[in-house]
């Protein structure tokens, strides 16, 4: 079998020690079956690994090629890789034989090789081919999309995934530009940005929040989040963890409505005659929200914005259909 060359780049893994302990992989638990919905390169995947029991599984997803080469070195029968989104887990699962799993993890940030590597397009900090796709190996990289979408949706993906208020002039200044040549590197896209950028917030590239939100889009990562997150919550055992990882406001702003929406639910009129049994039940209980130490940050910078969120799936109530 060939396998994909992984080109050497440093990763750290951010609130490693943090997600795997929400896991609770203690006593019975450590024997059953948890998913890692973005492998990376492992980090947290292997540490998962390092405490779960003899009979325990472990099925991880990564979009990333570079990711699965990386995956495939881990020589453990518990371990399955999957190259896809987590957001087809369910088909995943059922591939498999598997019902229902005690724990989820999600980890939604770009991993520092997918930064750090300008060949992959995803950093305006170095010049490079302006791809930016998780999944090399299909869909439309960023320069096709930016050769053909309409400058009304550009402004629309570049405002709502990047939060740009100079989204106008920024789709505006691409489709200007792409009509005299290609806009196929990073440090093009760079520069049309800051040329139509008026102001700058202090200590962050005018690029940031465009090149944000054409990740974001490309690689449809809050359309596989929603459908991962609905999956998740179907494949949860009673009593199974989510523990969710986000990295931007939109992402996090979905996950805190996800759990919210199965944690608290709305309670008709007290004064009707409506055994407690029959009520709408709460289906998840919110566990935790943690933030990188400031050790880690002062270590790993990139874990700043991070922020976890942790829910366990509740038990139907006794006599509850």
């Amino acid at each position: 079998m060939t396998t994909t060359a992984v080109p050497e780049f440093q990763h750290r893994t951010v609130l490693l020690d943090e997600a795997v302990d929400a896991l609770d992989l203690a006593g019975a638990r450590a024997n059953g079956t948890f998913i890692d919905g973005t492998f990376g390169r492992g980090g947290h995947s292997r540490l998962i690994l390092s405490r779960l029991g003899q009979d325990a599984r472990l099925i991880a997803f990564d979009k990333d090629p570079q990711a699965i080469a990386t995956a495939e070195q881990v020589a453990d029968s518990r371990f399955t890789i999957v190259h896809d989104s987590f957001a087809t887990m369910a088909a995943a699962l059922a591939e498999r034989g598997i019902g229902a799993v005690d724990g989820i993890l999600l980890d939604l940030g770009i991993s520092s090789p997918q930064v750090d590597d300008a060949a992959r397009g995803f950093s305006f900090r170095n010049d490079g081919p302006l791809d930016m796709r998780m999944d090399t190996t299909r869909g439309m990289s960023a320069a096709e999309w930016l050769a053909t979408e309409t400058e009304q949706t550009l402004e629309k993906v570049i405002r709502d995934y990047g939060e740009e208020r100079f989204a106008f002039q920024i789709a505006k200044a691409i489709v200007a530009r792409r009509a005299v040549e290609p806009i196929s590197s990073t440090r093009q896209l760079a520069g049309i940005v800051a040329g139509a950028v008026k102001t700058r917030e202090k200590g962050k590239d005018p690029a940031t929040r465009t090149f944000q939100a054409i990740r974001i889009f490309v690689n449809k990562e809050l359309e596989d989040l929603e459908a991962g997150l609905n999956q998740a919550f179907d494949a949860l055992a009673p009593g199974g963890i989510m523990a969710i990882i986000s990295f931007h406001s939109l992402e996090d702003r979905m996950v805190k409505r996800f759990f919210a929406s199965k944690a608290n639910v709305a309670q008709p009129d007290r004064r009707l005659p409506i055994r407690a049994v029959d009520l709408p039940q709460p289906e998840m209980k919110l566990l935790a929200k943690i933030k990188p130490s400031d050790v880690e940050v002062d270590a790993n910078p990139r874990a700043r914005s991070a922020v976890m969120r942790v829910a366990r799936r509740l038990p139907l109530p006794e006599g509850a259909q």
